[in-house]
């Protein structure tokens, strides 16, 4: 958090940048993302810096979970888009390392072909477990 290279969405947060400003809550914000997927491409960050998800505070996840939720009602009931789209990534491909997640409006045959990586598959049943096993005993209990 105490970074001292320039984080364009702090910026934005701040005012100092401009942006189309979606949303303007005390602890997130929304703006348009400026290379959207579809126009409405909303981009929704926490006010305070964090670079990804493993480092929001766990008494902030509902609170900004519930801003997505209101964004993608919004894609819906404003731009009449059939569903939406919200993802985010941490570190990879996370061209901003701010915390942000993507909220885009969808139609059927818009042309987003769903994740652009190739699939891959689990070698049997016993490798899927395994993963399972090892994830789930990393996983603590709420």
């Amino acid at each position: 958090m105490g970074d001292s290279k320039v984080c364009v969405f702090c910026e934005i947060a701040k005012g100092e940048r401009p942006a189309h400003v979606v949303m303007d809550a005390p602890d997130a914000m929304a703006f348009l993302d400026t290379r959207p997927l579809f126009k409405g491409h909303t981009l929704l960050i926490p006010r305070v810096h964090y670079e990804t998800l493993t480092d929001l505070p766990g008494e902030m996840l509902g609170p900004f979970f519930g801003h997505a939720q209101r964004l993608a009602a919004a894609m819906e009931s404003v731009l009449e888009a059939a569903g939406s789209f919200v993802a985010m990534n941490n570190r990879i491909s996370q061209s901003v390392p701010h915390l942000h997640v993507h909220i885009v409006p969808r139609n059927r045959k818009d042309g987003l072909r769903g994740f652009f990586w190739p699939r891959q598959k689990y070698a049997s049943e016993a490798e899927a477990a395994d993963y399972a096993t090892r994830l789930s005993t990393a996983v603590p209990t709420p």
